[in-house]
This record gives C-alpha cells, sequence and structure tokens, in this order.
C-alpha cells in the first residue's frame, strides 16, 4: 500500500541522512518534497497541511539543526508526526463488558464487512480466545446471509441464522438472545451496505445501534477510495459514535493517502487492516510501526510476531536436536522449513516488513512474485519418500519425472537441489561450530550473488 510513497520519502530522506549540517533552507527543499509525496499518495489536503506544518515547527528549533546528526534528527521528526497523525498508539478492541459483548460493523457495499466480519472472528478466536458469534443483519443483498455462514464456518465461529424476510433489529435481538443461550463471549453483528451515503441508510443504522447498544462500533472502509474513504469515515462518524475504523483491501494498489486521512478526519483510531482476502488476512493496525514501514525502516516488531505465531515450536526443536546430533537435513526438513515460510506470507510477505526495501531496484522485486516458495513446496512434494530422505538420489531421470509431476522445469527442480545442498551446508556448519559456522555458512550461502545465483528460484 505505501510503495509509492516509501520510495518518494526515502529518496528524500536518504539525502538527508548523512548530512553534517542543514541549514533552514534545505529544511524547506526537503518538506516540499515530502508534501508532494503526500499529495501524490492521495492524503487529504487539511492533513498534509497539518503534517507539514508540524514538521517545519519542530524542524526548524533546535531540535534539528543544533542536533549532532540533524539529518536523522529529520527523520525522526516526520516519523513521530506521522505517527501522531495516524493515531500515535495501537488501539485494541474494548471487550470489557457482560458478555456478549456486541461489534456492530457498518460501512458502504463493497468495503468488505462480511469478509472483515469473519476475519475479526478468526482474529478473536485465536488470539484474544474468545467464543464468537455472528449473525447478519443485510437482508438486501443476495447470498448476504449464506457467504457469512460460510466464513463462520471456515473460521470455527458459531452461527445465527437470519432470513431476508425478517427486519435487522429482530435479528439483531434474537442472537444477542442466542449468544446469552450459547454463552458467546462476543457477537459481531454484520450491517446492509448502501452504494451511497443516504438517509434511509442512517436512519436503519442507528435504529439497529439504539437496539444492541454495541460495546465496539467499528467502520469498515476500503482504502482503495483514497480521499473518499476519510470523507465516508466522516460522514458515518457524525451520525454513529465509532470507536475505531478498519482499513481493507491494503494490499492492492492503493497509495496510502487513506491511512493518513482517516484517523486525522474522524478522530476515530484505525484498528486493524485488511491485508488479503484468507480468513488470516487481519493485522492489528499500529500507527509507529506504519509509519516506520512509510519511511523505509521496516516494521521487525511485527515480523518477530509473526514468526512466534506461525513457527511451529515443536518441529523447530526437533530440527535443532537433529543437527546437534550430527544427523543430515534432508528435503524433508527443507519443506517444513518452506511450509513455516508460506505461513508467515511467503517471500513477499516478509520483504514488506524488512527495512531498506525501497531501496532495492524494481528489476530484483519483480523476480519475488510470492510463487517461489509454493513452488518450491510442489516440486518437493513430487519427490517420493526415499528421495526427499536421501536427496543424493536424484539423477537427471528422477529430475525430469520430478518436473513432470509438478508442472515446473528440470532446471527449476534442480534449483531446489541447489538450495538444499546450501542449506545442508550450513547447518553441518551449524553443528560443527555453533553460531560462528552458521554465520560462515549464511555468508557463503549469500556469496554476494542475490537472486541470481544461490537464492531463490525465479
Amino acid at each position: 500500500m505505501f510503495e509509492s510513497l516509501t520510495q518518494r520519502l526515502s529518496g528524500t530522506l536518504q539525502r538527508l541522512r548523512g548530512r553534517g549540517r542543514l541549514s533552514e533552507e534545505n529544511i524547506r527543499e526537503s518538506l516540499r518534497e515530502v508534501r508532494i509525496a503526500l499529495l501524490e499518495a492521495d492524503v487529504a489536503l487539511p492533513v498534509v497541511q497539518a503534517l507539514i506544518e508540524r514538521i517545519k515547527v519542530r524542524a526548524v528549533g533546535q531540535e534539528v539543526l543544533q542536533s549532532l546528526t540533524p539529518g536523522q534528527a529529520l527523520i525522526k521528526v516526520v516519523r513521530d508526526e506521522m505517527t501522531l497523525v495516524m493515531g500515535g498508539q495501537g488501539a485494541e478492541l474494548s471487550l470489557a463488558q457482560q458478555p456478549p459483548a456486541v461489534i456492530l460493523m457498518a460501512g458502504l457495499q463493497g468495503a468488505g464487512k462480511t469478509t472483515t466480519v469473519g476475519k475479526l472472528a478468526k482474529h478473536l478466536k485465536e488470539r484474544r480466545k474468545k467464543k464468537v458469534m455472528v449473525v447478519s443483519c443485510d437482508v438486501y443483498r443476495p447470498a448476504a446471509i449464506a457467504q457469512l455462514q460460510t466464513l463462520a464456518g471456515q473460521v470455527g465461529a458459531l452461527f445465527h441464522p437470519s432470513e431476508a424476510g425478517q427486519k435487522p433489529v429482530d435479528i439483531a435481538r434474537a442472537a444477542i438472545d442466542a449468544a446469552k443461550r450459547n454463552v458467546a463471549d462476543v457477537l459481531i453483528v454484520d450491517t446492509a451496505g448502501r452504494l451511497a451515503i443516504d438517509a434511509e441508510m442512517m436512519a436503519e443504522i442507528k435504529a439497529l445501534h439504539a437496539a444492541v447498544d454495541p460495546v465496539e462500533t467499528l467502520f469498515v472502509v476500503d482504502a482503495m477510495t483514497g480521499q473518499d474513504a476519510a470523507n465516508t469515515a466522516k460522514a458515518f462518524a457524525e451520525a454513529l459514535p465509532l470507536t475505531g475504523v478498519v482499513l481493507t483491501k491494503t494490499d492492492g494498489d492503493a497509495r496510502g493517502g487513506a491511512a493518513l486521512s482517516v484517523r486525522y478526519i474522524t478522530g476515530k483510531p484505525i484498528k486493524f487492516v485488511g491485508v488479503g482476502e484468507k480468513p488470516d488476512g487481519l493485522d492489528v493496525f499500529h500507527p509507529e510501526r506504519a509509519a516506520g514501514r512509510i519511511l523505509d525502516m521496516g516494521d521487525v516488531l511485527s515480523l518477530v510476531e509473526e514468526v512466534e505465531r506461525s513457527v511451529d515450536k515443536d518441529k523447530a526443536a526437533k530440527l535443532a536436536e537433529k543437527v546437534a546430533k550430527g544427523k543430515r537435513f534432508d528435503l524433508n526438513d527443507l519443506r517444513d522449513q518452506m511450509l513455516q515460510m508460506q505461513n508467515m506470507g511467503g517471500l513477499t510477505g516478509l520483504m514488506d516488513k524488512l527495512p531498506g526495501m525501497g531501496q532495492i531496484p524494481d528489476s530484483v522485486k519483480a523476480q519475488v512474485t510470492g510463487k517461489e516458495v509454493p513452488r518450491m513446496i510442489a516440486i518437493i512434494n513430487s519427490m517420493t519418500p526415499k528421495e526427499r530422505r536421501n536427496p543424493d538420489l536424484l539423477n537427471g531421470s528422477r529430475k525430469a519425472r520430478i518436473a513432470k509431476g509438478s508442472g515446473t522445469s528440470p532446471a527449476q527442480v534442480n534449483q531446489v537441489y541447489k538450495q538444499w545442498q546450501q542449506m545442508e551446508k550450513m547447518m553441518s556448519k551449524l553443528s560443527r561450530g555453533g553460531m560462528k559456522g552458521m554465520l560462515r555458512g549464511m555468508q557463503g550461502m549469500m556469496g554476494g550473488r542475490g537472486f541470481s545465483g544461490g537464492g531463490f528460484p525465479r
């Protein structure tokens, strides 16, 4: 989402980083480029004006000009102010009330409300250990109720049935009673969307809000709509007591303007961002981490949390024990590592969170399509158990058979074989020389060749 903004800003700020001195003229010039970058990213004009003014006040003062590293001090100021514009601190859902805690979802049609309900149910179930029930009050859109029922089945949430002929208020009240009977901790209410903000829609959702008295009222908004996202969020905030915003479709080619605009214009925190269609594609929004990613500083904290959540600790412990005993690292082990990487969003998901990605040429980024890891897994799955345990058996005819079975070429099978050889070498060094051996192995594996040599297959 922030790719174009990151490229523009990182280039501007990179020129300042190493400067021993900064003048007011330098700062004004840099801020002019920052302003253009923000406007191009579809950030709302009032937000751009306020942000630039706040940066200017701090930058031209003693904080930057009298700093030992003024370039870095300016970058810190830009990051701090961006963080404040997006809310300062991450805001968690407040579920501290007598169960069931009701969460009401509002938004325009096509923003992704129903999908977000499924994602949020999964998030609360897995990360907050809550028993969740969902209900659809959308009696207008065909198949909306069936869609939510399917999603509830996928994420393991309770589903309260409803019919197109019922009134939304009656559905919601019946769902609250059902949630109490089933001892559900949370009830998420999906509401009907409209193509535009109208009086009828607002009257219906106000009546629904009064009937269920939700602990959280979340406005779901499409990040792809840019400034319009902020404007529709403002209209809803004036009609309803919103407690937060969910930005959807942030993995698309949106320019990031919505994330920087919504919090400032509505005064309501962004609580979640949707990152993909899958049920696990919902992340808690952290303003300071988002600001770091915009300025090409990466998001290592989120990466660490992702590793904590996704890595199978038992498998990792078994592999460590296996390596420590001097046993061979085989293709089964490589496949396990690839599957773990896939669970963390694949190569593209990991790259998004790494610092300095804005400096990598587009030609290199284009080589990483997100298909590399699934392809490697498919190639290994096309091998026999015996071949996976003993990769030395892989001669030319076997590689040709594996390529045919996985829909790849013998050259790509050979690349996976080479990848395994390098990993095995690294693991054997680790078993012999501890961390120093591993570091030496990694150095040899990279060899300064990047993606073309010993890296992942294209």
